[in-house]
């Protein structure tokens, strides 16, 4: 099979239509913490802002700026945040990234709709890109965790 039918296949229609729909997307006014996130590879950057209440995410918002899969992985991510622990989201960072790198399992719940993605693992060039919105996200609830309300 050719790389370009590797690439088609990759660029599923889900992956299309999550990249589309991003929930969450744009800054939040005065969050908590911000994380901005840069895949020196390709360019892509996502910067998170999020505030934390009780432990537990309670506003989210995103900027991406990323191929259609660090959009579609940023979709999955929006679609689950709310209301996570900063655990639960580091968590979802080592699954994602392990099952991209490893081909380990698909993530847990909520967080399964990473299984999307898994055709990428075969294009190493593109899982940092896809990494970066969870990535963000966790580093960004540890940071708001630590900040005193």
């Amino acid at each position: 099979m050719s790389e370009s039918s590797d690439l088609i296949k990759l660029y599923s229609t889900r992956i299309l239509a999550l990249a589309s729909d991003i929930p969450h997307l744009g800054r939040l006014e005065a969050p908590q913490a911000s994380v901005r996130k840069r895949s020196p590879l390709c360019g892509s950057t996502v910067t998170v802002d999020l505030d934390m209440k009780d432990g537990r995410v309670a506003r989210f918002g995103q900027d991406v700026k990323a191929c259609a899969l660090g959009q579609a992985a940023a979709a999955v991510l929006g679609e689950a945040v709310i209301g996570r622990t900063a655990s639960e989201l580091e968590t979802a960072a080592q699954q994602l990234e392990a099952m991209l790198k490893s081909g380990a399992a698909v993530p847990a719940p909520p967080f399964d709709g990473f299984e999307v993605l898994l055709p990428a693992r075969d294009f190493r060039n593109r899982h940092m890109s896809i990494l970066l919105a969870v990535q963000a996200a966790a580093e960004a609830a540890r940071q708001a965790q630590a900040t005193p309300v």
